[in-house]
């Protein structure tokens, strides 16, 4: 993550976090990181140096006027003017980041074979939950080459119980095994 989005998504969070809308920001950022991806030719027009500033800042008006918090249209013109809305994405993420950290909230990532259920799910959740001390918001990930179990993926570790990873821990073994 760059150190732009990192300044400037923690300058938007200082900001609503006064006014009690961090969570209904976080969305509306979420949602808006999702349409940039789809439509990334916008996020190319909003860069578009032969576009002057005030015309790029009038096409964020008028998309967004009434639909998003009002920081955080300002907040896109702002990126825009200085010619970073294309960090727009990173600076979700750090925004997600402080918001998380700030609420106790801990994202897991469980990467399995199938798709967990949701009973599964709940006492994962529940585990988790017990052991780090933060409520854990859980996403599930299916890669078939786990072939059964999970791993887990937080904090940029990496707890992994998954079948290939013994198998591979047991091959590595006979294979350094001298006989």
């Amino acid at each position: 993550m760059s150190q732009i989005a990192t300044t400037y998504s923690e300058a938007l969070y200082s900001l609503v976090k006064e006014e009690g809308a961090e969570k209904a920001v976080m969305e509306q950022m979420k949602t808006l990181d999702a349409v940039f991806a789809q439509e990334s030719d916008y996020l190319r027009l909003l860069s578009a140096p032969n576009i002057g500033k005030e015309e790029r800042c009038a096409i964020l008006d008028s998309s967004f006027r009434g639909k998003v918090h009002p920081y955080l249209l300002n907040f896109m013109k702002i990126l825009t003017e200085k010619g970073y809305i294309r960090y727009f994405s990173d600076c979700c993420q750090a925004y997600r980041q402080q918001y998380n950290e700030e609420h106790g909230i801990l994202p897991v990532c469980a990467v399995s074979a199938v798709p967990l259920d949701e009973a599964q799910k709940e006492k994962l959740i529940a585990k988790l939950e017990k052991i780090t001390g933060k409520t854990v918001e859980l996403t599930n990930r299916t890669d078939p080459s786990c072939l059964g179990g999970v791993r887990l993926d937080y904090n940029g570790k990496r707890v992994d119980g998954t079948v290939k990873n013994r198998l591979d821990s047991i091959h590595s073994l006979l294979k350094n095994t001298v006989l």
